[in-house]
């Protein structure tokens, strides 16, 4: 079930969560104890620029039950853009904790990675960590993602009993094979941490932590790897288009466009059924500070069945937190083979929804 209450917010067209390092370690461990699953993303720039491109790619982070944002830029844009996302939460420094800390153990699978380099993260972790225990590992080869899914190769994960599977394909591949597979994978938790399986081996160098605090590490892994290069040139000179033409202007609407308080205090929101649809109204402006009933409607959304109608005719402002739902009730109802449908959307909101990067969205 997707959880509406989270405190989402959507970046460059992409749903973040909001929440610290702290916050992250503490989640996933809830659900390693109780066995919730949870499948978390860690969107980086290259996350952000392939999105915008590759619809399969952005449905990947949406289905997500935690996206955390791993790369500073989108620390920046989030400053920008007075969204309350204050520091990187890395899948590298995420698993590092988890490494460190002494309370519990977890059990580790490593499927991916170039060959031989799960082994020898098993090794390092069996020789270095105190809270890691590697229960496995797989090299797929450099095939498909069908045929990385087949039932033998989730059968061994399963056998092997883990509660993480850090998964290492490539960003698209991997958020696809785990997309195919997470229902089949008996581990409660399961994330695509590329570079994890490199640096717990010891085949490549973190960089130095003040470069990673200045947003730099980028400059170090080109240095380490340098089949990086020409895919951090390509994601730097897309981000700086995107940031002319969509984030500048949305942080001058930010400044600008405030909702407010009487709009703010007296929106509302109303939610019918007709002809086997759903049928949402709302009014006023909406932003983290009242969304409340918004969520609620939503949560009840996905217990009924058929489509849903949006109308924002008489909505007068939104923000990132706002938009950052609409993207969670969007795969909600696509998991189900069901559409969301914005009506009578005012030029303002339009103009914020593409601003936001979820261009998508506005087409009625």
């Amino acid at each position: 079930m997707t959880d509406f209450y989270r405190n989402v917010h959507c970046i460059m067209g992409l749903p973040i969560d909001a929440m610290s390092m702290d916050e992250a370690v503490r989640q996933l461990q809830q659900a390693r104890i109780t066995r919730q699953k949870c499948f978390f993303s860690t969107p980086n720039l290259n996350f952000m620029m392939a999105s915008q491109k590759q619809s399969h790619f952005r449905e990947s982070v949406c289905m997500s039950d935690l996206s955390l944002p791993d790369g500073m830029p989108l620390v920046w844009v989030a400053k920008l853009l007075n969204i309350p996302i204050r520091e990187r939460v890395s899948g590298s420094d995420l698993f590092d904790c988890l490494r460190q800390q002494t309370e519990s153990l977890w059990r580790v699978f490593f499927f991916g990675g170039t060959k031989g380099v799960g082994q020898s993260a098993c090794l390092a972790i069996g020789d270095q960590s105190a809270g890691v225990l590697p229960t496995g590992y797989i090299y797929p080869g450099f095939v498909n993602t069908e045929e990385m899914s087949r039932d033998d190769l989730v059968q061994c994960i399963n056998q092997s009993e883990p509660d993480l599977v850090v998964v290492s394909l490539g960003a698209a591949k991997g958020q696809d094979w785990i997309c195919r597979n997470r229902q089949h994978i008996t581990a409660p938790v399961i994330g695509h941490l590329g570079a994890v399986i490199n640096f717990v081996a010891g085949n490549i160098q973190r960089a130095p932590p003040w470069m990673q605090r200045a947003g730099l590490e980028w400059l170090w892994r080109a240095k380490e790897e340098r089949t990086l290069i020409r895919r951090y040139l390509n994601d730097g000179l897309s981000f700086l288009r995107v940031l002319a033409i969509r984030v500048l202007p949305l942080a001058l609407h930010h400044a600008y466009q405030k909702p407010s308080t009487e709009d703010l205090r007296n929106a509302t929101a109303e939610y019918g059924r007709q002809e086997s649809q759903g049928l949402v109204h709302l009014r006023g402006a909406w932003n983290a500070s009242n969304l409340r009933p918004v969520r609620d409607i939503f949560t009840q959304i996905e217990h009924d069945n058929g489509n849903v109608v949006l109308n924002l005719s008489q909505v007068s402002s939104i923000d990132s937190a706002f938009v950052g739902l609409l993207l969670l009730l969007e795969q909600s109802l696509a998991s189900r083979q069901l559409s969301l449908c914005l009506s009578g959307t005012p030029p303002s909101i339009r103009r914020y929804l593409q601003l936001s990067g979820v261009q998508h969205l506005v087409i009625e």
